[in-house]
């Protein structure tokens, strides 16, 4: 027997237990969830259960040996204290000291970093995880202090180790690829640096902090930063380009950010220090001249194909179509407008329906109460539908600028990894200096496993 995980169509993830004696079938399922920690506890429940099944605990795990069963007797032998696990410190560890970090002298920095790949918890569990399965004694005050000392000590030489790593790959680095994320913390309180602000994990009501990343091609670390939780994203940009290419001498790459970081004053300022940038740019916000020269020009040209137009600040407006994603997004907008003709059929649509943003902006009113769906508005919509737009003051040609950009989806992977192999969030620090060497340590993290991976795809593992 062993475990397997299926997600379901509605997106959530199964966990069963499977048998193999005779044939193939579904034991047992053993619940659903599309949370990452619940999912690991059903997994763990399943296991549990495959090992306690009656009267054939030797024969439930497949390809089993005599010797492998004889192992599993003497394990279930032993307690939680007396099981070293070895394989993180094996892979994790030489990693670590590949990378150069084994030269920061505090043997709590490695354990606490392997702990973060390994098992990733708070870090009062972590104190319990180094016991049990580490045979490491530290008491949470310890990991407290520790955390002051890497973050006023250590941190500016950790930061240095993972850029060069990457500056190492990549040679000379010439495009460099900019996202901000939020992260949140199990508070109430705000303080100078956590605020309630426009929160990307949804968490309205809780105080957080903005985190800034910067990274090289094919994902690997550049640099980051973090800022106050109620910041706009946009003012975070030229700072953290600034800070990192004074610390490193990085010179002036092109930046590759989305349009969630455009504003003319992001453009003027980038331009006025030298940069040259790659920024997704939403076309629909354009002038009304720029509209009728962008849906003019969209008319002769085919699926894959692009043109650019000159902006008035001397940047260069690209425009891109898809098929695909023509299809798409005309999925989108008539399941939005099915949605609405419910609604307004069963009477059922009020203000607060009509404030939300999306495809409500396709609804009209009539008179006092009388609520419709412009038609004439949505057909008009449609005429978007598969053209992307980036803004871009480089020469690179039309396809050059979207290869670069569609590299995005890199800092995205980075982002996902951080926040769930990882687990950098909820933040349980309320400290400054705590609060950075908890995201410092992510990012040692984030290097191992981008190291990791290199090796991965060397032997042919992907």
């Amino acid at each position: 027997m062993f475990v397997r995980k299926k997600r379901n169509k509605s997106g959530s993830v199964s966990v069963q237990i499977i048998d193999k004696s005779d044939g193939y079938r579904v034991f047992r399922t053993v619940g659903a969830s599309n949370e990452q920690n619940k999912i690991s506890l059903l997994v763990q429940k399943a296991w549990n259960i495959i090992r306690t099944c009656d009267g054939k605990q030797d024969e439930l795990f497949l390809f089993q040996t005599s010797e492998e069963a004889a192992v599993k007797r003497f394990l279930g032998q032993l307690s939680n204290q007396q099981v070293r696990v070895v394989g993180p410190e094996l892979i994790f560890g030489t990693l670590f000291d590949r990378l150069g970090f084994g030269s920061i002298p505090e043997a709590l920095f490695r354990h606490i970093v392997i702990a973060r790949l390994a098992h990733p918890v708070s870090k009062l569990k972590t104190v319990d995880y180094l016991y049990r399965y580490q045979g490491v004694v530290v008491d949470a005050d310890s990991i407290y202090r520790f955390l002051d000392r890497l973050n006023d000590k250590h941190k500016e030489a950790v930061e240095r180790l993972a850029f060069e790593y990457s500056r190492g790959v990549l040679g000379h680095i010439s495009v460099v690829f900019y996202d901000m994320t939020t992260l949140y913390f199990e508070a109430e309180d705000e303080d100078d640096l956590r605020k309630v602000g426009f929160s990307k994990d949804g968490k309205f009501q809780h105080p957080q902090i903005m985190l800034g990343l910067l990274i090289g091609e094919q994902g690997y670390p550049i640099g980051y930063d973090i800022f106050e939780g109620n910041v706009f994203e946009g003012h975070t940009l030229l700072p953290t380009l600034d800070k990192i290419r004074q610390k490193y001498g990085l010179g002036r790459p092109v930046v590759v950010a989305d349009a969630g970081l455009l504003s003319r004053d992001n453009l003027k300022l980038l331009a006025a220090e030298g940069y040259t940038f790659i920024l997704g740019a939403r076309i629909k916000n354009e002038s009304d001249a720029s509209k009728e020269k962008i849906l003019e020009q969209a008319k002769r040209i085919n699926d894959q194909q692009g043109f650019d137009l000159q902006r008035a600040d001397g940047s260069r407006l690209i425009v891109t179509y898809s098929e695909q994603r023509r299809k798409k997004d005309a999925y989108g907008r008539e399941r939005g407008l099915v949605r609405l003709r419910q609604k307004i059929k069963s009477g059922k649509l009020s203000k607060e329906h009509i404030n939300n943003r999306g495809y409500n902006k396709f609804l009209t009113l009539k008179g006092n109460i009388e609520v419709s769906i412009d038609e004439i508005k949505a057909e008009r919509d449609s005429l978007w539908d598969g053209l992307k737009g980036y803004i871009t003051n480089t020469d690179l040609s039309v396809e050059k600028v979207v290869e670069n950009y569609r590299q995005l989806w890199r800092i995205e992977k980075a982002f996902r990894i951080s926040k769930t192999d990882l687990r950098i969030r909820p933040v349980y620090h309320y400290r400054r200096k705590r609060i950075e060497a908890h995201i410092c340590i992510a990012f040692v993290a984030y290097t191992i496993i981008r190291n990791l991976s290199d090796y991965w795809n060397k032997v042919g593992l992907g």
